[in-house]
């Protein structure tokens, strides 16, 4: 348990997270972005290394499952390094992303203590340590930390708004406009200059967008071909370059499948 401590007091603080390192989040509002105040932002340093020493250390490498859809529900995991991506699977097998989190969040919701299952499921898409809190010794410490219980009450409520607003874009926007949507706001999180333009500098395969917007590989691979025809994106060693983000904002407001 010390060494869980040890290794969250090594990660990157909250203040000087890297670039990429915000949350990833199919959302229309742009003050919900960079996601949520992260767990342990407000514990002073005495009350981080009480929390800690309750935690369980764990390391995940790309594509390992943290936790199951379905599964004896448990605590929760602080991301101490790495992105986890937290997904639901629908009853025919078909998956959609409800988020991407990164260093400072925590995941297993949105139940956070024990007792239950897990409403949906959380795999490493990079390597990731993680400290799991187990739900009974969170309870505890949630009635002895104030702070610690007001992180928790900011954290669900920010995810319930996440998912809120993720409902409400599979309902109102097309399939397209969701897909320029994703692009600009990978361009926003991930943008590196480029000769071409600006390169979406993170491993996202066709796949792993078509889960996050709702739709097919399939339609995925065919819609970013035409962009490419269009000129408005270039596929460059397997990465995304966006070439023109004005008609990726033209099409964001207005576009029909």
């Amino acid at each position: 348990m010390l060494q869980a401590a040890n290794a969250v007091r090594g990660a990157v603080p909250p203040a000087v997270r890297p670039a990429g390192s915000s949350s990833l989040l199919l959302t229309e509002n742009q003050q919900w972005i960079g996601g949520p105040p992260p767990l342990m932002d407000k514990l002073s340093p005495r009350e981080r290394e009480l929390v800690l020493k309750q935690g369980r250390r764990k390391v995940l490498n790309r594509g390992q499952t943290l936790f199951s859809q379905g599964g004896k529900h448990d605590g929760i995991w602080l991301i101490e390094s790495g992105r986890i991506r937290v997904f639901y699977t629908s009853p025919l097998g078909r998956e959609i992303t409800l988020a991407y989190w990164h260093v400072g969040n925590f995941v297993g919701g949105p139940e956070v203590f024990e007792g239950t299952v897990h409403q949906w499921s959380g795999v490493a898409s990079s390597n990731c340590s993680v400290v799991h809190l187990p739900g009974k010794e969170l309870r505890s410490l949630a009635a002895e930390i104030p702070n610690l219980a007001i992180g928790l009450i900011e954290g669900l409520t920010f995810k319930g708004k996440c998912y809120s607003a993720l409902a409400q874009m599979l309902g109102t926007r097309s399939i397209t406009q969701r897909l320029a949507h994703l692009l600009l706001h990978l361009v926003e999180l991930y943008g590196v200059e480029d000769a071409d333009g600006t390169v979406i500098a993170a491993a996202f395969t066709h796949a792993d967008i078509a889960h996050m917007v709702g739709a097919t590989r399939q339609w995925v691979t065919i819609s970013l071909k035409r962009m490419q025809e269009k000129g408005i994106v270039l596929t460059k060693r397997s990465q995304i370059v966006v070439c023109r983000t004005d008609v990726l904002e033209e099409m964001r407001g207005q576009a029909s499948d």
